[in-house]
């Protein structure tokens, strides 16, 4: 072996082996069954690079203060370590504090919990600056009330320390808290930096929102469970996918959990001619940690500022039905949950096979799996596609088109003759019924997007 293989070999970054816990409450019963819960947060920790040893699933009344689990599943973890060598437990719940100090105790390795592996991920997969900031965030109001377990680690290194010889713990309790004071005080300074940062970020957001809205173009957020091809989608109403290398356009497809972070909006012309935005935005997930949620409302705000969502849904996914409830549940707390909707079934072609390439398909014959009636009966009218092999996507930008008309406001106006950006206004973005034109101005009867009814206000007819 050469030096330069050696250097290679050393320098190699060992792959993390890591054990699952999940908890079933008795009498609680979630959306979720644990095990599938678990195949999820398998499929997060290998996301995150981690090697999947194990899994354990413990039904308990509640969960116990001070390590999560009970007594007797806390030994046997001790046990399966010799066995599997894990070096890292992932529990599928949050833990407090508290818990993971007592379990990494107990276990004498690492623990995280489901919202520490997300922000992993999170932090792996944030290029631009705004998700980069959005990620700290959320990372460091994670970490601030767990300081004292990192300086419980250290606490037990100066022990040992201490008991060959070296300084006694009584004299390094005094300076380990000042340090630890420290380290709080300048985390929480480095928080109120960087929310002064994402402040600034909303504000340009703001600004961009309202540059949009002058220029009358509607927008389409694209939202939906992560992993179900959104960014897949948006690349093929783009345009973007049309080559074999990748186009400058285009978002990252990868079959991962939160492949992609950083939002992307895209022009798409609608079969009428209309030109809309779409914007594809973070996936959602069951269990979603409110640090996240909270962090990222600056790239959330596109959802609240949508005329349109476009839900889609991995019709092929055995929890696609719970799935969408939880995406639900993510829109009802983003206070988004009446706005007007088109729901895409995506990954039909894995369903039908060559009949998924017929001209029209029916909902109807997607099949009979019960993870297809959950969903055709949360939303009937869902429209069947494949983003990978753009099927359906003609019908479906009319449906995008005919929710956008629906949503129109019926006026009736005269328009000045010297106000004819404002008759173009209605000609591009509204729906002429009737046109006249009068010794006072040109008389319009049409439907027009809610969002310009006040530069139509003074001409109402």
């Amino acid at each position: 072996m050469t030096a330069i293989e050696q250097e290679l070999i050393s320098t190699d970054q060992k792959i993390e082996r890591g054990f699952l816990v999940g908890v079933e409450l008795k009498g609680r019963p979630g959306l979720w069954r644990v095990e599938d819960s678990l195949a999820e947060l398998a499929q997060l920790a290998r996301t995150a690079g981690i090697q999947v040893v194990g899994q354990t699933v413990q039904r308990l009344e509640r969960p116990r203060p001070a390590t999560y689990i009970g007594k007797g599943k806390v030994e046997e973890l001790q046990l399966l370590k010799g066995e599997l060598n894990y070096d890292v437990v992932i529990f599928d719940d949050e833990l407090s504090p508290r818990q993971e100090r007592e379990l990494e105790e107990a276990l004498d390795v690492k623990v995280l919990d489901r919202t520490a592996l997300i922000l992993d991920i999170f932090a792996q997969h944030a290029h631009t600056k705004e998700g980069q900031l959005q990620v700290e965030l959320a990372q460091y109001e994670y970490r601030l009330p767990r300081l004292t377990r990192m300086w419980t680690h250290l606490a037990r290194q100066v022990g040992g320390a201490a008991g060959r010889g070296g300084i006694g713990g009584v004299g390094l309790r005094g300076p380990g808290e000042t340090q630890l004071e420290t380290d709080r005080r300048e985390i929480r300074q480095r928080i109120a930096r960087l929310r002064r940062e994402l402040e600034q970020v909303r504000t340009h957001r703001r600004l961009y929102r309202q540059q949009r809205k002058q220029a009358a173009i509607p927008v389409v957020s694209i939202v939906g469970y992560t992993n179900a091809g959104k960014s897949t989608l948006l690349n093929a109403l783009s345009g973007a996918d049309g080559s074999a290398e990748r186009s400058p356009r285009s978002v990252l497809v990868e079959d991962k959990l939160f492949a992609t972070l950083d939002p992307t909006t895209r022009r798409v012309t609608l079969p009428e001619g209309r030109e809309v935005l779409f914007t594809d935005t973070v996936g959602f997930i069951q269990k979603l940690p409110t640090q996240l949620v909270a962090a990222f409302r600056a790239t959330l705000e596109e959802v609240e500022e949508a005329d349109v969502l476009l839900h889609i849904v991995d019709i092929t996914h055995p929890n696609a039905r719970e799935q969408c409830l939880a995406v639900e549940e993510t829109l009802a707390e983003l206070g988004v949950a009446g706005k007007p909707r088109v729901t895409a079934l995506n990954k039909i072609d894995k369903l039908l096979g060559e009949r998924a390439y017929g001209l029209k398909v029916n909902p109807g014959e997607l099949g009979a799996s019960e993870a297809v009636r959950g969903v055709m009966a949360l939303y009937p009218d869902a429209i069947p596609i494949s983003a990978e092999w753009g099927i359906g996507l003609e019908r479906l930008l009319e449906r995008v088109e005919e929710v956008l008309n629906m949503a129109a406001i019926a006026i009736r106006v005269c328009i000045p003759y010297q106000a004819g950006d404002l008759l173009a206004l209605f000609h591009r973005h509204g729906f002429i019924e009737t046109e006249e034109h009068t010794p006072e101005g040109t008389l319009v009867e049409g439907r027009i997007p809610s969002r310009f009814l006040a530069a139509f206000r003074p001409y109402l007819a």
